[in-house]
């Protein structure tokens, strides 16, 4: 299959009674099948048509996830058009305004929640024609449109000329561009990824080869549609194997989407779930929580339990091996009583959590394996279409990006572009037919990273000797000493945060320094009752300077003589620290819409406070910048 409009013509022909998509409505889940999906998309894909739509137009598209929004993008695409995906997390009109002008989109469909952004920015784009709304609109104006209107001039179209929609979509090429998916915003000019049809048929087919997806299998998309992991990995892999698609009841507003999570993965029960490291770090949350609310007795058996699951996995593919045997009567026994019972909050089916969006700590792969719900971790980017490569439940490593897909091929690169020996850190390139075709009216971009037909991913890693992939990080990330060795600090960074309940964020900076420095956002409600355990109120005369030597502590825990030491190599970590008097958050655009920090605008906005940590005096973290910081968070400005 070398397009997404033969794959889904292939699954609908193959399981046109299988429910494709659900959705919440009047306090249910719905399903429609595969059949009438494609009633459906024909119908959209007519109207688009009787609105002047032609081959490749682009249409913006910005919704949560739900079946109109798979119906809308597979609508545009039997037109013949190009969708443009737009994040939801995207409030500021200037990111918007940008990405739909720079697509050129003719058009731009909003879900009621979304529909206040078309209002905001439609006055700013020119070539904008009309605006469709998938929920209708009070008092439309004469460019407004509902999702069911541009359907009623489809069937128009169907009656009076039949002919017309087939002959358009049977000439949908390979080549022909599918989506153009604009990278995070975090520069002032993003890059929009032109994949192609080939790229998500390809990718789909990749993804296929690592897992098995059956057709009686369901999942709740807990991701937004637009990014490229849910894209892939649930539309259209679930598509091929002629499974359903649930999406979360997305409600009035984000906050009460993700309280409505909990209750929909028991309405659903779905047997997989796409996840990214914060979502993870949540559940986890949830879980050890629960278990703490049911006393001292059944928190101590439970951390006993996970103990010996630990030793009984190993490090995944070699649980159960040797003398671990031994533990598996007692490990059964702890499922039983303990683990089948947290399964049972994910709706008692789920097979496995697929993991991707960024590095994944070895810990949380260690804590879902051992409550029977695996975190199949995995690796790739949208330029890739995503997928590169993931654990699977006969194929798992912690620690590791999983086996890579078949039909695509890999190589470890130095900085001058020569493949490295088995076993050695250098630049991950790939070359396949899910390569993107490049990025939209930015050659010199794509000159940059496709190089001889091999994407240049920019991220660090090494494959092992069992054909493992390991990712280590970006290496726009990477710390730099002057003697010019590099090092990734996402594992270090994250190890801090997931291993102290006083360090909220953490960014380690050296770019050719003398040493490493670390920008520290501290929890400050978690260090205050510390430190009320210890004795001291917040208006004792020394408590500002007690904050900062609790951070230190933290930090210190990872050298000689600390509980993490040797985890990480000492010249690596922080020789001096600075605590930061804000979050980095999507408003002050320092983390981008999947929660990773973005480091050239962190390094930019607090230039002062890294600049004044290579100072001599900034080597003790009681110095008068860090004393006003804990000072700024006291008062809450």
């Amino acid at each position: 299959m070398k397009t997404i409009i033969e794959l889904f013509e292939t699954s609908v022909e193959k399981y046109a009674g299988n429910i494709y998509l659900m959705e919440k409505k009047n306090g249910k889940y719905e399903g429609i099948t595969y059949g009438e999906t494609r009633e459906q998309v024909l119908r959209f894909a007519a109207g688009l048509i009787q609105l002047g739509l032609g081959k490749g137009d682009r249409v913006g598209l910005i919704s949560e996830g739900r079946p109109d929004w798979a119906i809308s993008e597979l609508g545009i695409l039997y037109a013949g058009g190009i969708n443009v995906p737009l994040s939801t997390k995207l409030d500021a009109p200037p990111e918007l305004i940008f990405r739909m002008n720079h697509s050129e989109a003719r058009l731009l469909i909003v879900s009621r929640n979304q529909a206040h952004k078309a209002e905001e920015i439609r006055a700013s784009l020119p070539l904008l024609e009309k605006v469709i709304y998938l929920d209708g609109k009070e008092n439309p104006g004469p460019d407004d449109l509902t999702f069911e209107a541009v359907k009623a001039l489809g069937d128009e179209l169907l009656k009076s000329d039949p002919g017309k929609l087939e002959k358009i979509w049977k000439r949908i090429e390979p080549g022909d561009i599918a989506n153009i998916s604009y990278t995070s915003g975090t520069t002032a000019d993003p890059k929009g990824i032109m994949l192609s049809q080939l790229n998500y048929a390809a990718n789909t087919i990749q993804a296929n080869t690592l897992m098995t997806i059956d057709p009686n299998y369901r999942t709740l998309t807990l991701l937004p549609w637009d990014h490229s992991f849910a894209h892939t990995a649930c539309m259209y892999c679930f598509m091929y194997n002629g499974a359903a698609v649930a999406s979360v009841d997305p409600g009035r507003s984000p906050m009460e989407a993700l309280r409505n999570v909990p209750k929909n993965i028991m309405e659903v029960k779905p047997h997989i779930m796409m996840s990214v490291p914060a979502l993870a770090k949540n559940f986890r949350k949830n879980i050890e929580s629960g278990i703490a609310k049911k006393g001292k007795i059944t928190e101590g058996l439970f951390r006993f339990a996970l103990k010996v699951a630990y030793s009984y996995n190993g490090i995944g593919w070699d649980k159960g091996k040797g003398t671990r045997a031994l533990l598996k009567p007692l490990l059964l026994l702890f499922d039983k009583i303990l683990f089948s019972k947290i399964r049972e909050n994910f709706g008692g089916e789920m097979k496995f959590f697929i993991g991707g969006g960024a590095l994944l700590d070895t810990e949380l792969q260690r804590f879902f394996y051992a409550i029977g719900i695996p975190m199949c971790q995995g690796y790739g980017l949208s330029e890739s279409s995503p997928v590169i490569s993931s654990n699977s439940l006969d194929a798992i490593k912690f620690g590791s990006s999983g086996k890579l897909v078949k039909y695509m091929e890999l190589k470890i690169v130095d900085d001058k572009g020569k493949e490295l020996p088995l076993g050695e850190k250098g630049e991950i390139t790939i070359k396949g037919d899910n390569v993107m075709v490049g990025y939209w009216k930015n050659p010199k971009a794509t000159e940059e990273t496709i190089i001889d037909g091999w994407l240049h991913t920019g991220d660090m890693g090494f494959m092992d000797a069992d054909g493992f992939l390991h990712v280590l990080g970006r290496f726009k990330s990477l710390l730099i000493s002057n003697d010019g060795e590099k090092f990734s600090p996402e594992g270090i960074e994250e190890a801090m945060v997931n291993q102290s309940p006083f360090l909220d964020q953490v960014m380690l900076y050296n770019n050719q320094n003398p040493y490493t420095v670390a920008m520290v956002v501290p929890h400050m409600n978690a260090i205050r009752h510390e430190l009320e355990k210890r004795g001291i109120s917040e208006q004792d005369p020394g408590a500002d300077e007690a904050v900062l030597k609790l951070v230190q502590e933290e930090v210190d825990a990872y050298k000689k003589g600390g509980r993490f030491e040797g985890m990480f190599p000492e010249r690596w970590l922080p020789t001096s620290i600075a605590l930061l008097p804000e979050p980095f958050t999507e408003q002050n655009g320092l983390i981008n819409s999947t929660m990773k920090m973005v480091r050239g605008k962190i390094t930019k906005y607090f230039a002062k406070e890294l600049d004044y940590l290579y100072k001599p005096e900034a080597k003790s973290i009681v110095n008068p910048v860090n004393l006003e910081a804990v000072r700024k968070f006291k008062s809450g400005k």
